[in-house]
């Protein structure tokens, strides 16, 4: 099963307290965070495209979802980067 930013791994939350983060959880939160971004673009464009409440609804819950990915993803960045 794909994960709300388009991977088919598990959503995996990186510990930021964990001494055994290194780079690598770094490249891959970078690249979820850019799937995320690219999502939503596509779901923006999308958004100017559709007519109808249920279409208009559903984009915005899309979009919704996708927003909280993203700064759920950039907290755990920053953290890890911190760290």
């Amino acid at each position: 099963m794909r994960s709300r930013d388009g991977y088919n791994k598990k959503d995996k939350k990186i510990d930021p307290g964990d001494t055994m983060a290194d780079e690598a959880d770094l490249i891959e939160l970078d690249r979820r965070i850019a799937a995320v971004r690219e999502n939503l673009r596509t779901l923006v464009e999308q958004a100017a495209a559709y007519s109808g409440a249920a279409d208009e609804s559903r984009t915005a819950d899309r979009i919704a979802d996708q927003e909280a990915l993203l700064a759920d993803l950039v907290k755990q960045r920053d953290a890890l980067a911190k760290s």
